[in-house]
């Protein structure tokens, strides 16, 4: 639990990753041009391109009785979502085209930017015959109205702000651009854009026989998710929610994008048609080639050293469920857990009694796998009190 992690010089990591398959080689990837809005309104050298028109009609209609999609969700309160319409445009720029998903917080969309940019070789812009890049694709969050995202945001400003150069960078997932809009009730929702990515590694998993990856792809996966972990620690920062859910994988060929934009425009998406709302059915990504990514940075945290509950249950760490001081070897706990998962059929704590989650039981998991823990841990908290004495000795049943 304590000491100096052990990091490799990132020249030799990155010798290392050149060395990997050409499907899992990381590509450093050309930085995906996004000017702020003082830098829109003073360059003449932006087109808008027309918005384009998705079918009113020819899709399935889902009968009004079914609950579908985040109306399952059991804290779903419909005047909290915003209710997004594929083909909706937002502050004159953003262009829905499909629906990707949606959580207890969000819905989340696919967009294309209207706006195409003609720059020259010197790096200002002006018009040319030729665009820099046609239609952008985008991941679009609209947040529900008691929702805001101001620590993801936060904490992607401060790792843009720490100006770090770290090969990890590629494997870590910032917000390009946020903004509000107003819902029909007079709520303000939250906004957030993002570089498209492909299915989830919880989703991914799903693919393979009994759900277990090949111990390659887990390896050559999970050193990326470390090498974007270290860029995350040298910045300062605990990402506190790692697991298959925020991993995703990228997406390496842009065609998949207007293939889904095509799709929803031929073949439009079932969806259930309410009075004041539609509910639309997800679009599922292709399976992409492409490196994971890690995400969401809602309960990230900035600092070395800190306190209090973090972390999904299962994923805790020991300092976590003892109440101790924990610092960023809680995502690298949280990472080998995730590596377990994508190995083996189940996780490696079950962590419950009675149906529910239980500290002592998961200590007894932890302890029955790793054996006590040393003298040095128990004297950190308090707590540990209530299931070892103060020379290490075990004082309740259950461990």
């Amino acid at each position: 639990m304590s000491g100096v992690p052990f990091r490799l010089p990132a020249g030799i990591i990155m010798s290392r990753l050149l060395a990997l398959p050409n499907t899992l080689r990381v590509l450093m990837p050309i930085p995906l041009f996004h000017p702020g809005p003082a830098a829109i309104r003073t360059m003449a050298s932006a087109s808008h391109a027309p918005p384009r028109r998705f079918p009113s009609s020819e899709f399935v209609t889902i009968d009004p009785k079914l609950k579908v999609e985040e109306e399952e969700l059991p804290s779903y309160v419909p005047g909290d979502f915003y209710p997004v319409t594929i083909g909706e445009v937002f502050i004159e720029r953003y262009q829905v085209v499909t629906k990707l998903g949606f959580g207890i917080s969000s819905t989340v969309w696919l967009c294309r930017d209207l706006v195409i940019y003609y720059m020259r070789a010197c790096g200002d812009f002006k018009m040319t015959n030729f665009p820099v890049r046609s239609h952008r694709y985008l991941s679009l969050k609209v947040c529900t109205s008691h929702k805001r995202q101001n620590n993801e945001i936060s904490i992607c400003n401060h790792l843009k702000a720490s100006n770090i150069e770290h090969p990890g960078t590629p494997f870590v997932r910032m917000i390009l651009d946020s903004f509000n809009i107003m819902g029909p009730t007079g709520n303000q929702h939250q906004c957030l854009l993002y570089k498209p990515l492909g299915m989830s590694y919880t989703a991914f998993l799903d693919m393979f026989p009994g759900k277990q990856m090949p111990e390659t792809l887990v390896q050559r996966s999970m050193q990326l998710i470390l090498l974007g972990l270290d860029y995350l620690h040298k910045a300062k920062v605990v990402h506190t929610d790692i697991s298959t859910n925020n991993i995703l994988q990228g997406i390496t060929d842009l065609t998949a994008l207007s293939e889904i934009e095509d799709g929803e425009a031929n073949q439009p998406i079932a969806r259930k048609v309410l009075d004041d709302r539609t509910i639309f059915v997800s679009r599922p990504m292709p399976i992409n080639t492409g490196l994971p990514v890690l995400c969401d940075f809602g309960d990230a945290r900035i600092g070395d050293k800190h306190k209090g509950d973090i972390m999904p249950g299962i994923y805790r760490a020991p300092e976590v469920i003892l109440d101790m001081e924990w610092d960023s070897k809680v995502d690298i706990w949280a990472a080998g857990l995730t590596t377990w998962d994508l190995l083996e059929t189940g996780t490696l704590f079950f962590a419950r009694k009675d149906g529910l989650l239980n500290d002592e039981q998961h200590l007894a998991e932890m302890v029955s796998l790793l054996g006590p823990p040393p003298l040095e841990f128990i004297r950190r908290s308090s707590k540990c009190l209530q299931y070892w004495d103060e020379n290490g000795m075990i004082i309740t049943q259950q461990l």
